[in-house]
């Protein structure tokens, strides 16, 4: 069979567009709300949204030549996208380590869950939050751990400056609060 015709898997086929990759050798550190939102959505595709895709195809196969059936067509490609993010989702929960930041002893310390706000040079303040790579959500302040602006705030202390590397060049950023979720929250 020429190779034109066979599908060579990989792994990389059920990594999701803007989803960025876990860095070799370390964990999916995820928060609790996190990875309950992640699981929630694959129990939705597994026990709701995949069934009644399956029903449909059935129903759509049922009726004759597939060829020219808009049906079964969308369905089958709706289910290849369904079990294609039912594996992202699958691997990702797998690998993933909860951190409770709740837990936090040490409050004034920047570490995974933190908010922190912080200062540039320009005098301008920004708050972000420190969350898994799949958590991520700009609009709401919310930054990957492995994100260049949580790498150079994690181990700060409140008062410290520390130096953030951008594209154009190093930018020295002052701590000035690191918060906690409070336990339960």
């Amino acid at each position: 069979m020429n190779k034109a015709f066979v599908k060579e898997s990989t792994d990389d086929d059920d990594l999701e567009a803007g989803h960025p990759e876990i860095p070799a050798g370390t964990k999916n550190y995820m928060t609790p709300a996190g990875y309950q939102r992640m699981r929630s959505e694959l129990l939705h595709l597994l026990d709701e949204a995949r069934p009644e895709v399956v029903k449909l195809v059935s129903w759509a196969a049922s009726n004759g030549d597939r060829s020219e059936n808009g049906d079964y067509i969308y369905g089958k490609r709706r289910l290849r996208e369904i079990d294609r993010r039912i594996r992202f989702l699958t691997k990702r929960l797998d690998l993933a380590e909860v951190v409770d930041s709740s837990r936090q002893e040490s409050v004034d310390q920047v570490f995974f869950g933190a908010t922190v706000e912080y200062g540039t040079e320009d005098g301008e303040a920004h708050t972000i939050t420190i969350v898994g790579v799949d958590e991520i959500d700009l609009d709401r302040g919310h930054v990957s751990w492995i994100s260049p602006i949580a790498r150079a705030l994690l181990k700060a202390k409140i008062g410290d400056q520390v130096t953030l590397h951008t594209p154009t060049g190093p930018e020295s950023i002052d701590v000035l609060d690191v918060r906690y979720p409070a336990p339960g929250a």
